[in-house]
């Protein structure tokens, strides 16, 4: 049975519970242990698959076909570990599974009940679909004293009650402000977050204090007395530079070596090798780009949050600084000149969305790269954008559009019904549900001999994550091949376009999925490492 440690947050949101998670299973790794992580959020949804990207962020897709929490992104960029449906459940699945039940009359006309029912069915999650981990790391979503959570806090309060509390650490992030007019950092609500998760029967083993200072031994003492944990518990967690030093920081503060502590292990020094050296080319570049991101989430960065780590990933491989310029797609719309807005760029990215609203703007942005020879490169939808834009300015079809906006005399995006999944038939109907229905999950590409997506990739057939419900026409290919938008990856039965390019432009690539779900510091994604070397090329060519 493997060690779980339980993380919960507290006073407020947003203090980086997942990102503590991830770095504290790399810290883990880095001392020779087996990690899986996971997370419980309380929403009501089934999946954020139906969710607003500018409410909850992106949708993080799973190589078996999960759509998840962000957070999950968080997990895999910093471990390496490819996280499973089994990796994130929500209220609203504990809920339907329950009910499922009852309505089979698995429960033998019971009374249904939160308690046990529910944190049953929670704790049964927790568990199951474990191998050889020596550790799992089960993020609680939300702050401590909300409703939703309550029935997560109780689970993993029985948690530690059935396993033991040798095989149960819980970790505590929480808030000390800053009290400028005081001069001093605030230990209170800290006190009263712990008091909360004390009043439900869990007692924190450690707090992950965030701070923007060091936290003096005497306030370090107060909290350790106030909410009965060891001094050397309190591990302070100061801002990081960027999310790639808090591996290094936290374990300068010593939060491994608690939780050896606290479990008994080994206090040998970890092998941080890798988080040294990404650190040292974050901190020491040897150049810049600027690459401009024209999306139509921009009010929330948190939609484009893989891509946006990508495209960091990217500068390490090439040891510069990406500096993003993120474009709001719908003032290139309203713009008279749209080509300013883009000027000072090194580069364009065209990432996924949805609907019409914004597109036309993408649609500028990308003959604008096709036109000026400057390095592109469209995810999802700006794929299906880069094939309209060809289309109409290319191939002289200028009534090229998507059925996603509405009929369309020339459809060269159209609504995907039927589709192979390994040895099944998928099949959907355009009035069906929207939640779990698009294609998703990793499906195979097959890649042209001497195309630069082959050269990338150095290898004939790839595995890449998808999350789309349109799909490009592929009986639009010919005509679209003869004016120089190549179709460079395939799916196997040559059906499904999954990648285009221009030849006669430093980089032109358009991907149907989302490379940027699979890039990891340590092993950033062809894609993204090729287009920021275009971009490097670029700029020193200005």
């Amino acid at each position: 049975m493997p060690r779980f440690i339980f993380i919960t947050g507290g006073v407020v949101s947003s203090l980086g519970k997942g990102l503590a998670s991830a770095a504290l299973g790399a810290l883990l790794q880095a001392r020779g242990y087996k990690v899986r992580l996971r997370k419980l959020d309380p929403y009501l949804n089934v999946d954020p698959g139906t969710m607003s990207p500018t409410q909850h962020g992106e949708v993080f897709v799973t190589d078996d076909g999960a759509e998840t929490d962000l957070d999950l992104g968080h997990y895999e960029r910093f471990t390496g570990v490819h996280a499973r449906k089994t990796d994130n459940v929500t209220t609203g699945r504990i809920y339907s599974d329950v009910l499922a039940r009852e309505r089979r009359g698995d429960y033998l006309g019971a009374t249904i009940q939160v308690i046990p029912h529910v944190t049953n069915a929670i704790k049964e999650f927790v568990v199951s679909d474990l191998t050889d981990e020596d550790f799992v790391l089960c993020e609680i979503g939300g702050t401590v004293g909300d409703i939703e959570s309550l029935p997560f806090l109780e689970a993993i309060r029985q948690l530690g009650n059935d396993l033991g509390r040798n095989k149960t650490c819980y970790m505590h992030v929480t808030l000390l402000p800053y009290i400028s007019v005081a001069g001093e950092l605030k230990t209170k609500p800290t006190q009263h977050s712990v008091k909360e998760l004390q009043s439900v029967g869990i007692q924190p083993d450690i707090l992950l204090c965030r701070t923007p200072l060091d936290i003096p031994s005497e306030q370090r003492e107060k909290i350790g007395l106030f909410c009965n944990v060891r001094p050397e518990a309190v591990i302070n967690a100061r801002d990081a530079e960027t999310i790639y030093h808090v591996p290094m920081a936290y374990h300068r503060e010593g939060l491994d070596m608690e939780i050896c502590r606290y479990f008994d292990l080994p206090l040998n020094a970890p092998d941080l090798t890798t988080w040294n050296e990404i650190t040292s080319i974050i901190k020491n570049p040897e150049g810049e780009v600027t690459i401009a991101v024209v999306g139509k989430y921009t009010s929330l960065l948190d939609s484009y949050k893989s891509l946006a780590e990508a495209l960091v990933h990217g500068g390490i491989a090439n040891r510069v600084k990406v500096n993003l310029d993120w474009v709001d797609s719908e003032k290139l719309e309203e713009a008279s000149n749209p080509g300013l807005l883009l000027e000072h760029a090194d580069a364009i990215l065209v990432p996924g969305g949805f609907g019409q609203r914004g597109s036309e703007g993408k649609i500028r942005a990308i003959r604008i790269a096709r036109e000026k020879k400057l390095p592109f490169l469209g995810i999802c939808f700006g794929m299906q954008m880069a094939v309209i834009e060809a289309a109409r300015n290319l191939a002289g079809i200028s009534e090229a559009s998507s059925t996603e906006f509405g009929p369309a005399k020339d459809p060269l995006v159209g609504i995907m019904t039927e589709w192979t999944k390994g040895n099944e038939i998928q099949q959907r109907s355009k009035n069906g549900d929207l939640g779990g229905t698009m294609r998703l999950g990793s499906y195979d590409c097959v890649l042209a001999e001497g195309s630069l997506a082959g050269q990338l990739y150095d290898q004939p057939i790839i595995g890449e994550r998808h999350r789309h419900r349109y799909e490009v026409n592929i009986n639009y290919r010919d005509a679209l091949e003869q004016h120089g938008l190549h179709f460079s990856g395939l799916s196997p039965d040559g059906s499904l376009p999954e990648i285009v390019e221009l030849k006669d432009h430093p980089f032109f690539i358009g991907v149907q999925f989302h490379p940027e779900l699979k890039s990891k510091p340590f092993d950033p994604h062809p894609l993204f490492s090729g287009f920021v070397h275009a971009a490097r090329d670029r700029s020193r060519l200005v």
